[in-house]
């Protein structure tokens, strides 16, 4: 079948090489490089239910409410989407379990529960005696304010990846590490600087490429961890950069920088999507659809002044379409508001309150599908993934 996968984050990316895995022809469009760079380049499945950090994030699954997104999945299921998209990343980007939380330090010293992380990430989870070290050119790791969260000592290098540039951006300095010669400059000081400690704590920065961060450690002879910074997110493009390539590889056809701005349909099936090509129009042909745009942050689900909530490419019907009451004053409290998203049934059809599809060919996968507070859960990647693989699975089950 022709395939029409919309969006390139976790879910879209998963979709689209789940498809083509499966022997359809797809087509992937997307208005940009999607969320891999907001991320903390890891791979979260449940970290936190009702304020409390989780352990064990299949065992959690079972206490959800029915309209979590995982809800309609299964543990199981969940279990082998995430193990999935681990293998198809490769184990020089992501280790770990969905069994077991890790749990890593942040860039202000909090500690963060991830199923999954990079292999440059996981020594810090096997010890708390760490040591702190910033560089003076990075601003989004406070080494001292770090390390007085963990307990730790910190110091700071002084060491340009440009010369003459005092405030370069993450991957800047990311691309400078691929540079041997800068690589071991960069490790010989922190080598010099870093004071006693198991792990010695880095900012996640560590190359653009898998592996570039154990010539570091080697040339430091000191177990060392990166820990990621705001975005956007090197960790984070490193899994982007994974995934685009492997769809590639696998002959997906991909169409960035271009939005889809309507629809055709046939009764109750799509026909196509109208995308916004070089100042024109342009219809691309369809035998299903899955919409993987993202939610609020991506600009899929629209919130107007007067409160209106919609969804912007299809009008799909929403689990709620005022948001009024949904927005809480305290910024630290759960927002109802990004609950609100499309309703999906066992196949990953969009569906209407009465659980019937709005087209059958219509999948939905990621944050558009209601019921999730992925930010405070720290269950983003994990539904992302899983609802993909349900939609690509279900464009045969659900036909």
């Amino acid at each position: 079948m022709r395939i029409i996968v919309i969006g390139m984050g976790p879910a879209g990316l998963s979709a689209a090489l789940r498809a083509v895995e499966a022997g359809h022809d797809v087509r992937l469009i997307s208005k940009g490089e999607g969320g891999f760079q907001l991320s903390q380049g890891t791979l979260d499945v449940l970290a936190s239910l009702d304020g409390h950090q989780i352990d064990q994030p299949l065992v959690a699954i079972a206490s959800l409410g029915p309209e979590h997104p995982y809800a309609g999945i299964g543990a199981d299921r969940v279990r082998e989407a995430v193990n999935w998209a681990a293998e198809r990343i490769g184990p020089e980007l992501l280790v770990g379990s969905a069994e077991h939380n890790l749990v890593l330090p942040t860039a202000v010293g909090a500690m963060r529960p991830t199923a999954f992380a990079q292999p440059s990430m996981v020594a810090a989870a096997a010890t708390r005696e760490y040591a702190v070290v910033g560089v003076r050119q990075l601003k989004d790791m406070p080494a001292e304010l770090m390390a007085g969260n963990l307990g730790a000592e910190s110091a700071w290098i002084d060491l340009p990846a440009r010369a003459g540039e005092q405030d370069p951006t993450s991957l800047t300095y990311a691309r400078a590490l691929e540079d041997p010669e800068f690589a071991d400059r960069f490790a010989d000081a922190v080598a010099k600087a870093a004071p006693p400690g198991e792990v010695i704590l880095l900012p996640g920065v560590l190359g653009t490429r898998p592996g570039t961060w154990r010539r570091i450690r080697d040339r430091i002879g000191r177990e060392i961890a990166e820990v990621p910074l705001v975005p956007p997110s090197v960790p984070g493009i490193r899994l982007h950069d994974a995934m685009v390539a492997a769809i590639r590889a696998a002959h997906v056809k991909v169409v960035i920088g271009s939005r889809v701005v309507g629809f055709e349909a046939d009764g109750d099936r799509l026909s196509g999507v109208r995308v916004g090509i070089a100042g024109r129009t342009r219809t691309f042909g369809a035998d299903a659809v899955i919409h993987a745009p993202g939610g609020f942050s991506s600009g899929a689900l629209d919130v107007d002044s007067y409160g209106r909530i919609t969804e912007r490419v299809f009008g799909l019907p929403l689990t709620a379409d005022d948001a009024t009451g949904l927005i809480t004053p305290s910024w630290f409290d759960p927002q109802p508001l990004f609950e609100v998203g499309v309703r999906a049934d066992v196949h990953g059809r969009a569906v209407n309150a009465d659980n019937e599809p709005v087209f059958r060919n219509l999948y939905v996968a990621g944050d558009i599908i209601a019921g999730a507070q992925r930010w405070i859960e720290k269950s983003g990647e994990g539904t992302a993934i899983a609802t993909a693989l349900r939609a690509a699975d279900g464009l045969a089950e659900g036909a």
